[in-house]
């Protein structure tokens, strides 16, 4: 064989492999949006139970077809406190077995060169499985509307590329079999030491033991590839899958850093022993396969029945394995935790989850439902202050807490804009648009907040104080302000259209109120029963006070908006159609409201 003939082959097999790792992204990726997050929002809600961690770890990779997007993704939820170290070992050992999925589809490749294949069989041979299915996949794209569709056509289009690269591959080494350089190659693999490292360095270098193991079962369609061979690099292949978590760990907390450790250590220390087992059995029993040719099936096989095995054999040290991870990557000084912790809040922003979108917006939601609620509570802290709680010291806090808005709106608009950078269905596209809205709605409501809280310095300053049925007038308006805030985080939180629904009949009662209440105080202001600093405040308040209102509704409709499949509803258009009074429930809503804060 040539040189020549040598490049071209070489140029062949590198096509094949890119094909393959296409296919194996598009595969996931469509995968991963048919599941819309939920696999991984459920993760979140893992307990200690270290057999449930185990099986959702293996279905969570099994159905995105990438163990290392899932410890990606437990890292970062280790990074944002929403998985305990604890529970994220029984899911990183869970995805070593998910991962073996890849190699049991591919095994069909075996079929291929059966002499004696029925139609039936020979319709699952890559040769004509392959077009099938992308065939199918294409037509379900095209001719979809749904999303879902959309996504299962994308991802059976990827399943059909990636059959298309293992064929590709397959054919270009399956000339290099009769290279003797090629032979002795394989030959000195077999050697522990080699044949794991350069499984190792080929699964870091592609990031995807998947891929890996799917090109060594294309390279065992040549027939040259022997158990001897083939058993440690698979060993390797396990070390190398390693990189992606201990990558994204670069920069985490302490905990999300342990969790790459315990990754390592997992495969380091289950390799050490399966290599130690396997080689005793050898020296004194002997393996009749040892020396013999293996094929795809076996490949795939012998590395579902390693990853079983380890995780069974660790399941009773896992708390060994924390503890290993714990002395590796210790404690930090008193002093460095302090200094780290006012960015706990940006924690749950972590752009490990940007794997998956959907899980990403998700986290982007938790954010700003956490921007609501400390807007609340600046509301409810500034009401003390109009009363006889007045203090610096709530001051100083209330402004702490604006500020801590203000870092949160900018991180938030940062991170929404990352997740448009990734490939997102319309829905996520709508959520990312309604929820750059909504962070801008709390933010303001802060400022309102400050707002008020400011008015309440300078009549405190002036030593000016309201009237008694002024305050009992600002109590009333107060209430309903406070309840409608919470409503809005609430819809946010729970993504509540019903509630959603609820919360224009209380803001058309905020501004009855508001009407009402600065006539009442302009008649004070006449009978000379309020000065004119208290009484400029006071129309001041009412102003802020509608104004929180206002953006409360906003958050509402565009809650409403997105669950209408619409990136942003009119909401003049809508406040208008729920004034005219159509809707029975709306108007036994607002008599309700009108009832409740009554003047």
């Amino acid at each position: 064989m040539s040189g020549t003939d040598i490049v071209l082959i070489a140029v062949q097999a590198f096509g094949g492999v890119a094909l393959f790792i296409y296919g194996m992204l598009m595969l996931s990726r469509g995968l991963e949006k048919i599941s819309g997050g939920k696999m991984e929002k459920i993760l979140s809600g893992l307990t200690n139970n270290i057999f449930k961690s185990v099986m959702l770890g293996a279905v969570v990779t099994a159905a995105i077809q990438s163990s290392g997007a899932t410890t990606v993704i437990i890292v970062g939820m280790v990074n944002a406190g929403i998985l305990k170290l604890s529970s994220a070992i029984g899911v990183i050992m869970g995805a070593n077995i998910g991962t073996t999925v890849t190699g049991q589809i591919l095994r069909l490749g075996d079929l291929e060169n059966s002499a004696n294949v029925g139609f039936a069989l020979k319709l699952l041979t890559p040769t004509y499985l392959a077009p099938i299915i992308a065939v199918t996949g294409l037509i379900i794209y095209m001719l979809s509307k749904s999303d879902i569709k959309k996504n299962l056509g994308e991802a059976l289009v990827g399943l059909g590329i990636l059959f298309t690269g293992m064929l590709t591959m397959s054919g270009a080494v399956a000339p290099m079999a009769e290279l003797e350089a090629f032979k002795k190659l394989f030959s000195a693999l077999s050697n522990p030491l080699l044949g794991i490292i350069a499984g190792a360095a080929v699964t870091a270098l592609l990031q995807s033991s998947s891929a890996s193991v799917g090109i060594l079962q294309a390279i065992s369609s040549t027939g040259i590839l022997r158990f001897s061979a083939a058993f440690p690099i698979i060993m390797g292949q396990n070390i190398g899958s390693c990189v992606t978590s201990l990558i994204s760990a670069v920069g985490a907390n302490k905990n999300a850093k342990r969790a790459a450790m315990v990754h390592l250590y997992f495969n380091v220390i289950g390799t050490i022993a399966f290599l130690t087992v396997v080689y005793t059995i050898k020296a004194i029993f002997g393996f009749p396969a040892w020396d013999e040719p293996i094929d795809m099936g076996g490949i795939a096989n012998f590395h579902t029945l390693f990853n079983i095995t380890v995780t069974l054999c660790f399941l009773p040290f896992t708390k060994l394995l924390e503890k290993l991870a714990c002395i590796t990557i210790r404690d930090k000084s008193s002093s460095e935790e302090e200094q780290g912790g006012e960015e706990i809040t940006f924690n749950a922003l972590d752009e490990r989850f940007l794997k998956s979108p959907s899980l990403a917006i998700q986290q982007a939601n938790n954010a700003v439902v956490t921007m609501g609620r400390v807007a609340l509570q600046n509301f409810t802290g500034m009401r003390k202050l109009y009363g006889s709680e007045f203090s610096e010291k709530l001051i100083v806090r209330l402004n702490d807490n604006e500020e801590a808005l203000d870092r949160m709106e900018d991180r938030l608009n940062a991170y929404l804009v990352k997740i448009t950078e990734c490939e997102l269905t319309d829905y996520e596209n709508r959520r990312v648009t309604e929820l750059l809205h909504l962070t801008s709605e709390f933010e303001r409501i802060g400022d309102y907040a400050m707002n008020l809280i400011e008015n309440a310095e300078k009549l405190h300053d002036l030593d000016v104080t309201f009237s008694e049925s002024a305050l009992r007038e600002l109590g009333v308006i107060s209430d309903a302000v406070q309840e409608i805030i919470g409503m809005a985080v609430d819809t946010v939180k729970h993504n509540d259209i019903g509630l959603a629904f609820k919360v224009e009949p209380l803001e058309e009662t905020v501004d009855f109120l508001n009407e009402t209440l600065k006539a009442r105080h302009i008649e004070r202001l006449k009978n000379g029963e309020c000065v004119v600093e208290s009484g400029v405040n006071f129309l001041d308040l009412l102003i802020n006070l509608e104004r929180i209102s206002d953006h409360c509704s906003n958050i509402a409709v565009y809650v409403i908006g997105a669950q209408k499949n619409k990136s942003v509803l009119n909401r003049h258009e809508y406040i208008q159609a729920q004034h005219k009074g159509s809707d029975k429930e709306y108007l036994d809503l607002t008599e309700q409201y009108m009832t409740k804060y009554t003047v």
